[in-house]
C-alpha cells in the first residue's frame, strides 16, 4: 500500500511518499496549503502519480507527549481532506522531525534561506520513514 505523508504547516504542506511495500519513505514536493486544502491542480497530480492508499498527517505533540497548539486545525485539516479525497487517513507523531530535518539540510550544506521550501517536505519524510519502521517492527513480533 502507498502511503502519502502530509506535513501541514498554516503556509506549505510538506508531502513524502511510501514505497508500495511500506519499507522506505522519499520526499516528493512542498506545496501551498491552500492548494492542498482546496484539492487544486498541483496536489491533484501528486495523488494522480503516487495514488497513495493512506494519508499520513503528522500531529504536533509536545515533548510531554500532549497535543500541541496546531493539532486541532491539524485534525480538521486531515477529515476535511479525508472526506473530499476519500482516502483513509492516520496521524503520525511528528515531535522533533521540523528540527531534525533542518539538521540534516544544514549538514548538506545548506543556508536557512534555501531551506525554507525543502523543510516541511523532509520532514514528512521523517515521520513517514519513523512510522513506517514502527509498523515493520511491530508485525515482525
Amino acid at each position: 500500500m502507498r502511503i502519502l505523508a502530509l506535513d501541514i504547516g498554516e503556509k506549505r504542506v510538506g508531502i513524502a511518499v511510501s514505497d508500495p511495500d511500506e519499507r522506505v519513505a522519499s520526499p516528493v514536493c512542498v506545496l501551498p496549503a491552500n492548494e492542498v486544502q482546496s484539492v487544486a491542480k498541483s496536489f491533484r497530480r501528486v495523488l494522480e502519480d503516487w495514488e497513495p492508499e493512506l494519508l499520513l498527517c503528522g500531529l504536533p505533540v509536545t515533548l510531554s507527549g500532549e497535543e500541541g497548539p496546531q493539532a486541532q486545525r491539524i485534525r480538521a485539516f486531515a477529515a476535511d481532506l479525508s472526506k473530499r479525497l476519500a482516502i483513509p487517513y492516520e496521524y503520525a507523531d511528528e515531535r522533533l522531525s521540523s528540527a531534525e530535518a533542518k539538521r540534516s539540510l544544514r549538514e548538506k550544506g545548506l543556508a536557512e534561506k534555501d531551506m525554507r521550501g525543502k523543510v516541511d517536505m523532509i520532514a514528512a519524510c521523517l515521520f513517514l520513514q519513523s512510522w513506517l519502521d514502527a509498523r515493520s517492527s511491530g508485525s515482525n513480533n
